[in-house]
């Protein structure tokens, strides 16, 4: 291995013997062994020639040290709809017309929520919206940041994402997205934000492991116990659930009612809880649904 990354070269005498970045040339009666060895970097993408050629006077191998073009994937997944960031102010009891109480979540609106930038499939290989949010001074952003916001002559934004749609037919630079003409009562959101950060926890907490006996003789209270055997295989398995930081994730709320909207105070009381705490940002987009505005494929 060291050889082959140093460019190094191997051959029985009497034969060709070339740069292991251009070829490898094997005289006549010399196995494959040598190269089964090599396994590691010839799996990398290169391509080997078996059986040798009978052409010329010693037999060779062509291995070809052009690796794979790797394709860029847009991992994003598509949005139902277009959306909007807003901030988390709090949670309240919302009493509906029949009397019942319901707990909801007031997410306000601070000034932004405009179209940034528009990619399009031919020159950014997908459909996308980039939408930014919280107006902010020009001191609290970096040259490239304001040199991108100047360019469409917005307000200098904290906060910029994306919304991957099938079309952005009717979508340009400057365009101010306004809640209420996006959504209306009644509606189902998707509302994701960044969960309450609880710092370093133990398995019960976290995973919700169960503990030991709490009496006298128990050796094992709240310890997490065995993580794997010692001989077989000798180590811990990626991904074992232990004790660590918890919280502070993107977490995503899925099918929220929106019980009212509010433009004059710039707010939506959505029924049940978001992620965070007061302050927090959130992403609110029309929610999911397969068959009705995703299709079941």
């Amino acid at each position: 291995m060291a050889a082959m990354a140093t460019g190094l070269s191997w051959a029985r005498p009497g034969t060709t013997s070339c740069s292991a970045r251009q070829g490898i040339s094997i005289g006549p009666g010399t196995g494959i062994g040598c190269l089964q060895s090599r396994a590691r970097f010839l799996s990398s993408g290169l391509q080997i020639s078996w059986p040798p050629s009978s052409s010329t006077g010693s037999s060779s191998i062509g291995i070809g040290l052009t690796r794979r073009r790797r394709r860029s994937v847009i991992a994003m997944s598509y949005e139902a709809g277009i959306g909007v960031m807003g901030t988390k102010v709090g949670m309240m009891t919302h009493f509906m017309p029949d009397g019942r109480a319901i707990p909801v979540t007031v997410i306000g609106f601070h000034e932004g929520n405009i179209v940034t930038q528009v990619k399009t499939e031919p020159t950014d290989g997908y459909n996308a919206v980039q939408v930014g949010y919280l107006r902010v001074r020009d001191t609290k952003l970096t040259k490239p940041e304001l040199g991108h916001l100047n360019k469409i002559g917005t307000i200098p934004m904290r906060h910029l994402q994306e919304f991957r749609l099938v079309s952005v037919d009717g979508f340009e630079p400057s365009q101010r997205l306004n809640v209420e003409d996006i959504f209306k009562v009644g509606d189902l959101v998707d509302v994701s934000g960044k969960s309450i950060g609880k710092g370093f926890q133990g398995g019960i907490k976290r995973h919700n492991f169960k503990r030991g006996l709490m009496t006298h003789g128990s050796k094992s209270h709240r310890q997490l116990g065995s993580i794997g055997a010692g001989t077989t295989p000798g180590r811990v398995y990626p991904g074992k659930k232990m004790p660590g930081r918890m919280g502070f994730q993107k977490t995503k709320i899925r099918k929220l009612e929106i019980i009212k909207i509010d433009p004059e105070l710039r707010a939506v009381l959505v029924k049940g809880a978001v992620p965070g705490k007061r302050g927090n940002l959130l992403r609110i987009t029309p929610a999911k649904i397969v068959g009705k505005n995703i299709p079941k494929n």
